[in-house]
């Protein structure tokens, strides 16, 4: 079991505040700023989710970011997509991460401040999906580099929106604004940006005042379909994206 205490102050890129009655809020963050998601966040985002997960304490978890995005920037610092022991790592945080926030046995709020252009699927796991106005979803990095979209957007958006529309939405780098996510089941409600920490703290505290049991045992209920959909796919779509990242690079290498 964690302890608040214990990793509180542990991780440079999410700053941590829980309220008495438990309502933990993790913002996302670069420097303060809005997060530059790169190899060192994929792999501290790993054993965040775990400690969150981990700690009997934590009775709803709201997920946000900071400054105007939610994540729309990525940096390859820390990545390594084409030597086959830097994939594996790749590979093997990716698949756990997906479990690890699944692990997170309480209600989770995603309270999205802004565009969320990676990583979606992040959001998609949790259980109430709150936007701004100004929130837009896009899966663009994949594509940019050319590599396939295996790390769980593939599996998530068209079980959430629709199998047509979720392949549709990846295949064509779709821009997703707020409205059309809502009208399409991926998001609950759109607040406005300043309002929207309040409105998750609000849902939150509410959740918070259900027997510790039945709002854990609730949230395992509700995501079993997805935890079979994580188990039984993640690692195939990740396997597959290191195959394409591996002929990038020997494209690359050729080219160059």
């Amino acid at each position: 079991m964690s302890r608040f205490e214990s990793y509180r102050t542990a991780f440079a890129n999410a700053r941590l505040t829980r309220s008495d009655s438990g309502v933990l809020e993790v913002k996302l963050h670069t420097d303060g700023g809005k997060l530059v998601f790169n190899g060192h966040t994929h792999e501290q985002f790993v054993d965040l989710f775990h400690q969150i997960g981990s700690d009997p304490e934590n009775r709803v978890v709201i997920l946000t970011g900071s400054g105007a995005a939610f994540m729309d920037a990525i940096s390859p610092e820390g990545f390594d997509f084409f030597s086959p022991r830097g994939y594996d790592k790749i590979f093997r945080e990716g698949k756990k991460v997906l479990m690890n926030i699944l692990d997170i046995e309480v209600p989770l709020i995603a309270a999205l401040n802004g565009p969320v252009l990676l990583h979606s699927e992040y959001a998609l796991l949790a259980d109430i999906v709150l936007a701004t106005p100004e929130t837009v979803f896009q899966d663009k990095p994949h594509f940019d580099f050319g590599i396939v979209p295996g790390d769980g957007v593939n599996l998530l958006w068209p079980e959430v929106v629709g199998s047509i529309r979720g392949r549709h939405f990846i295949l064509t780098r779709q821009i997703l604004d707020a409205e059309t996510a809502k009208d399409w089941g991926a998001v609950n409600e759109i607040v406005p940006a300043g309002r929207l920490l309040a409105r998750a703290h609000e849902i939150a505290e509410g959740l918070a005042a259900l027997p510790p049991l039945t709002s854990r045992y609730t949230r395992i209920a509700l995501t079993q379909k997805l935890r079979r959909i994580i188990d039984e796919g993640a690692g195939y779509g990740l396997a597959l994206e290191g195959i394409s990242a591996a002929e990038v690079a020997r494209s690359a290498a050729a080219n160059g």
